[in-house]
């Protein structure tokens, strides 16, 4: 690689992270043809999960062909999507919800049942943000928040209570008690 093509690629990969911190342009995923995921931002390979990731934490991205350059970060949610429901985990969506909308591709409601998933999603979060808000208001915590710091105490309590169990049992025969 010449010196003049390794400085523009330096600066691009710059550029794209000053503009995904600044909130101007999305971070920049690439996809190569070995089928890896490339976060610019983070200058390392990524994986469905840590795609799954972004998402959850709200950050903007887009992933892109590395040889077309076509935006393909549909194809790649949907691979997220796939991951999670074939988890083993209780599913989100039902095998006759997905055959309908298999069913709705090529027909003349398509663009009417995709606008009406996606309305309903949004009024669901509103709806989900605002109750938790009047809930907040009312009893003056956030239910969320609550059960989240709960959580996390059990688990400490757990930690602590594993760890004080595994220290008091005694140790293996012919093990010194520097080990």
């Amino acid at each position: 690689m010449t010196a003049q093509k390794t400085t523009r690629t330096k600066r691009a990969k710059r550029t794209e992270g000053s503009e995904a911190a600044g909130g101007k342009a999305p971070r920049v995923i690439r996809k190569y043809p070995n089928r890896r995921l490339y976060d610019t931002v983070e200058s390392r390979y990524v994986t469905l999960a840590d795609i799954r990731r972004l998402v959850v934490e709200r950050i903007d991205f887009v992933v892109l062909d590395r040889k077309s350059q076509q935006d393909i970060t549909r194809s790649i949610l949907l691979q997220v999507i796939a991951e999670q429901e074939g988890g083993g985990a209780e599913s989100l969506m039902s095998r006759d919800f997905l055959s309908q909308v298999i069913r709705s591709y090529g027909s003349g409601l398509q663009d009417f049942v995709g606008r009406y998933l996606d309305e309903s999603l949004q009024l669901f979060a509103r709806e989900q943000r605002d109750l938790r808000d009047r809930f907040k208001n009312v009893v003056g915590v956030d239910p969320l928040e609550t059960v989240t710091n709960v959580a996390q105490k059990n688990y400490q309590r757990f930690k602590s209570l594993q760890e004080e169990v595994f220290a008091r049992l005694p140790k293996p025969w012919g093990r010194d008690e520097k080990e």
